[in-house]
């Protein structure tokens, strides 16, 4: 009853941030030709230069909960992603892009601008990096799921390990995101904005890879990096529940 009254208050006083925020700015993306993905510019640099304090992050972080959870699990149906885990590089930078108005995401930056500056940016980056990344997330479950994770493995080895890494982890120095546990809705979506020129702040190299592949390939290789496990980062499976006597 007590989770159930503090997620009820969370979300009532989430309401209240989207409904008074101010509308986000709107800044050159991708669209533009002097577009540089990544600048090393303004408050992001400021955050990735400062040391993150776990204990602050988790207080500013509860905000956030209300929507990818107090787990940072975020919701299967893709709507909202997966965050533990996530490298703080990564976390900066689209926390930053989005309180900029270079990522549009209308829904997100009303409370992405209640955090007060660069330090807090930092903290909350440094909560989320060290939480576990849970087990259960969205997958592919069409009948066909072995035949879509066997062809998206395919392609996914082809041209996107390199970056992404052999388990879905990323690369930190690079900004390239974790992608292990993460959602299958989340990333077929995320795929098809970066190819069709939608996700503003995408890098110009992955929009080159992904932009011949059809929406069939994007749902296999989506399926198959949804169901990448990363090692040492994966949260433990729940214990199942004693039996009960008879």
């Amino acid at each position: 009853m007590k989770k159930l009254i503090i997620a009820a208050s969370l979300s009532i006083f989430a309401l209240g941030i989207a409904h008074a925020a101010p509308p986000a700015p709107k800044k050159e993306g991708i669209e533009g030709k002097d577009y540089k993905w990544n600048a090393q510019e303004g408050e992001k640099v400021e955050a990735l230069q400062k040391k993150g304090d776990k204990k602050n992050g988790q207080e500013a972080y509860e905000v956030c909960g209300a929507c990818h959870l107090p787990s940072g699990a975020g919701r299967p149906d893709g709507t909202f992603p997966q965050l533990a885990g996530q490298h703080t590089t990564v976390l900066i930078k689209q926390m930053a892009d989005i309180r900029a108005g270079l990522r549009d995401n209308p829904t997100m930056y009303p409370f992405a601008a209640t955090l007060t500056d660069p330090q807090e940016l930092a903290d909350v980056a440094a909560y989320i990096e060290g939480l576990c990344i849970p087990v259960e997330h969205g997958k592919y479950e069409g009948a066909d799921a072995s035949l879509q994770v066997a062809k998206g493995k395919d392609l996914y080895e082809k041209q996107c390990l390199e970056c992404h890494g052999k388990n879905g982890e990323g690369n930190k120095e690079k900004f390239y995101p974790v992608i292990a546990g993460q959602h299958y809705k989340y990333l077929l979506r995320q795929m098809t904005e970066i190819r069709d020129g939608h996700r503003r702040n995408a890098n110009p190299d992955m929009v080159k890879v992904i932009k011949p592949y059809t929406n069939e390939q994007l749902v296999a290789i989506s399926a198959y990096q949804a169901s990448l496990t990363m090692p040492g980062s994966m949260c433990k499976p729940k214990a199942a529940a004693p039996a009960k006597k008879k």
